[in-house]
This record gives C-alpha cells, structure tokens and sequence, in this order.
C-alpha cells in the first residue's frame, strides 16, 4: 500500500489459505477472564472470543490448552458446553512458561504456523482472511 495509510483492519489481517485449519487456542486470559472462574466462581468470554469459536468451521480442528488442572476439567468442560464452544481436544497442566509452535513450510512457501500474543484478558484484533493465492 505505498502512498496511503494502512487502516487497522488491514493492519491486523492474517492471510491464511483456504485449507482446514488446527486451531490451538490457550483458554485462561486469552478466551475468557483469566482466573474469572476463581476470582468470580464462574469463567466470563473476553468480547469476540465466543463468537470467534463459534465462526470456526466445523471442518477445522480446535485444541485447547490451559494450566488449569485435571480438578477444573469438569468445570471447564460444563462452561464450554453451556455455551455452545465446539473443540476435538482439551489439554490440561500445560506447564505456565512458554507455548512453542514449530511446523514446516510448505514447498509451495505457505507457512503453516501462525502464533498471536495479545495482551492478557484481551481478545485478538486479527482478523483472518482467506488469501486463493496461497
């Protein structure tokens, strides 16, 4: 866009392809409240969250992932099935530090690993956009 102002929809567009996607999605202060279900008794959607899971499509795959402990998997579990969250997988006492990602890039130069870092309790801005290119 030389010569103008990118606007901040564009800003935070995410070109993926048209293929099915994994998404692997951390729960606490990414999805909802973090804590909320200790400091509230009850977990709480950041705004967008609930409606960006349910605009997954059924085709792709949603894994989740929290620190949270075996002891919090039924409450867990009954929250995102009272809200009508879809996921193939759950995985509970990930350690605090890091989630790394690594995949390989295709021959084609499509990347096939994307990570997003927003700040804790705040929903992602990104918005991702089907690009037939790739």
């Amino acid at each position: 866009m030389q010569g103008t102002a990118m606007s901040e929809k564009d800003k935070n567009a995410i070109n993926v392809s048209q293929l099915n996607k994994t998404w692997v999605l951390d729960i606490d202060g990414t999805l909802v409240k973090h804590n909320g279900y200790k400091i509230d008794g009850k977990d709480t959607f950041l705004e967008g969250a609930e409606a960006f899971l349910k605009g997954i499509p059924e085709e792709d795959m949603v894994v989740l992932i929290t620190s949270r402990t075996d002891a919090e998997r039924a409450l867990t579990e009954a929250f995102l099935d009272e809200m009508g969250i879809r996921f193939n997988s759950i995985i509970f006492n990930a350690p605090y530090g890091e989630r790394i990602l690594i995949n390989d890039r295709k021959p084609s130069g499509m990347n096939t690993a994307i990570a997003i870092n927003p700040p804790r309790d705040t929903f992602m801005t990104a918005e991702f956009v089907q690009d037939e290119t790739i």
